[in-house]
């Protein structure tokens, strides 16, 4: 049966994305050209899962901008924005509404602060197209092609994040310090979505942190440029293209064999050795998969998600002798399903790939297929009390769970624990020890 509407998609609006990118760069402030809802919904978002204040602004369009045009909004909007925060950029995001009405974004933006140096980046977001993935790699794009700037080689690598967690960015960092290899990050929300409080309680209106406009001008002279999620990957086809900085858009590094590659990558586009210390992290994964194979091994896993986040899970529960059942994404990737295939081809699994669909086909194919574990975000929690089964949290947004953002699920630390989770997720519902498998 064809259904002609969506029930309960796991996934969100291009401003949504595109938020998160200009709010890992330093001293940005998003600004979206729409209506008050526009902004709501992704700020209300931001502050369930990351516990932060989100300082987003909006041009509050109304019904008379559908006939008379948001100019007017923009301009005030940009304007109010630069006396009130004094920032040194700001990132505009396109909605339904300024998109459909026609506002030349770029044009009003330059009038309205013609003699200013403030920074402004337009990006084309409609929410009637694409997601929130879709929304992040269009801005992070707008960042690049705006300012990345030829110039003396700088011996650093840039890594496009794509939307992960500030605890996934650090430990990335962790392991590129280890190899003592430098590094340009595209965006960086480590510090400005989860900064401190500092003494005195002080939390300034924009947070410390993030990736500097002038890091940004150089990522066009650095070795080489490694996406994360490939979802985000377009800003590094546009350096390669444009300046001829390798590009590298490989599976997201978890689980043994995704971040090897990761490592490789590093290694060899740095001019880096593999130290002893990644050797022993790598070790110390192996040797937690050996711990618990014999809690997991077979296990059946339903994981849903962003595609890049989704398929590498997928690897990693078959590398530790689970059995993925069903993987679930809501926007279509070209890697997903050759992805998903190839791990049921190496590994003899029977995972049902579902693309492009949403949370109640994901439901409808667990019921069919079972699973004795559930790894997706928040959205999950009703199938998996409906199924009495177990939802480890992972991804964007985690609501009903605190402090999920600090934590990586990426590198082999992060995949210890990410199976130490769905490990004790197991075992703490109705374990019984003479019954491995209920």
């Amino acid at each position: 049966m064809v259904r002609s509407v969506a029930i309960n998609p796991p996934k969100m609006c291009q401003p949504m994305g595109a938020i998160l990118a200009y709010m890992g760069v330093h001293g940005c402030v998003p600004l979206v050209h729409g209506s008050q809802g526009c902004s709501t919904y992704p700020r209300y978002n931001i502050a369930r899962h990351f516990r932060e204040s989100a300082e987003v602004a909006v041009s509050s369009l109304s019904e008379d901008a559908a006939v008379y045009g948001g100019a007017k909004n923009l301009t005030e909007a940009i304007k109010n924005i630069k006396s009130r925060l004094n920032p040194e950029a700001i990132g505009i995001c396109t909605t339904c509404m300024s998109e459909t009405i026609g506002d030349d974004v770029k044009l009003i933006s330059k009038k309205a602060l013609q003699d200013d140096p403030v920074k402004i980046f337009p990006a084309s977001t409609p929410s009637y197209v694409g997601t929130h993935l879709t929304g992040y790699d269009n801005a992070l794009r707008t960042l690049v092609e705006t300012l990345a700037v030829k110039g003396e080689t700088n011996n650093k690598i840039n890594i496009i994040t794509g939307i992960i967690n500030p605890g996934d960015i650090r430990e990335i960092k962790n392991m590129l310090r280890i190899m003592n290899v430098s590094s340009i990050f595209l965006s960086d929300i480590s510090d400005t979505l989860d900064s401190p409080i500092l003494p005195g309680g002080h939390k300034p209106m924009l947070p410390e942190g993030g990736t500097s406009l002038s890091d940004i001008a150089d990522s066009a002279n650095s070795l080489g440029t490694i996406a994360i999620c490939r979802a985000a990957g377009s800003a590094a086809t546009y350096l390669k293209n444009k300046f001829n900085v390798p590009a590298v858009l490989d599976p997201a590094p978890i689980g043994v064999t995704s971040t090897d590659r990761f490592v490789r990558n590093i290694s060899r586009l740095g001019g880096a050795s593999i130290s002893p210390e990644i050797v022993i992290e790598r070790g110390r994964l192996i040797d937690s998969m050996v711990d618990v194979h014999h809690y997991m091994f077979g296990r059946k896993v339903a994981i849903f998600g962003d595609p890049d986040i989704v398929s590498a899970i997928v690897r990693f529960c078959a590398e530790a002798g689970m059995a993925p059942t069903v993987a679930m994404t809501a926007t279509r990737h070209k890697d997903f399903a050759p992805d998903i295939k190839a791990v049921n081809s190496e590994y003899k699994t029977d995972t049902q790939i579902l693309e492009g669909t949403d949370l109640y086909e994901f439901h409808e194919v667990v019921k069919t297929h079972g699973a004795e574990l559930i790894v997706g975000n928040s959205k999950g929690k009703d199938i998996a009390d409906d199924e009495n089964v177990p939802l480890v949290r992972v991804g964007f947004p985690v609501y009903d769970r605190v402090g999920v953002y600090r934590y990586p699920i990426m590198g082999y630390n992060g995949s210890i624990y990410l199976l130490d989770q769905m490990t004790n997720a197991i075992l703490g519902h109705r374990y019984d020890p003479n019954k491995l498998h209920q």
